[in-house]
């Protein structure tokens, strides 16, 4: 009992030094020297783009890209993919994770079966795989794509997926 007792005002005493630490510097950064402020781009303020039609296939909308400058080189936005919608075959020189927030979705890798793939999943996509990614015929699907530039780019552009292509997924079943 004691110990739990002693526990509890150790903690409580230093809760009340870092209230009263916060206290006398309010505003965080003012008082330290030297230390970058967070960036916190709100929802509001993010621009949402169509999809460019040399991109995509179908109804796209891009919001909040970012490609972050030197030297960090990660990069990346929330994509939305109306049924039907898919991205042109493409590549990315260091690779891209996809990070599933909604819906249904497939993606195939050149030569690769086309593989469905579900909200909360994440796919990684290795360096220089010719791939491409969207919503299946019947269902939307959300991502957050991630990727890192390499020499300026983060990925290469190729051709548009063909209907034939992509409707090889449904014929799965």
């Amino acid at each position: 009992m004691k110990l739990s007792k002693l526990s509890l005002q150790l903690l409580l005493v230093a809760a009340a030094s870092a209230a009263n630490a916060q206290a006398s510097h309010p505003q965080g950064n003012e008082s330290r020297q030297g230390v970058a402020a967070m960036e916190v781009p709100r929802k509001a303020e993010m621009k949402t783009i169509d999809g460019p039609a040399d991109w995509f296939t179908g109804k796209v909308t891009i919001t909040g890209q970012f490609q972050r400058g030197e030297p960090s080189r990660v990069g990346g936005a929330v994509v939305h993919f109306e049924p039907g919608a898919r991205t042109a075959w493409h590549k990315h020189p260091l690779g891209q994770t996809l990070l599933v927030t909604e819906g249904v979705g497939w993606t195939q890798v050149e030569g690769g079966q086309i593989v469905e793939f579900h909200a909360g999943d994440q796919l990684w996509c290795p360096a220089d795989q010719k791939h491409w990614h969207g919503a299946t015929p019947t269902t939307a699907m959300t991502h957050i794509a991630i990727q890192e530039s390499q020499n300026g780019s983060p990925v290469t552009w190729l051709e548009h997926v063909t209907d034939e292509q992509y409707l090889a997924g449904a014929a799965k079943g």
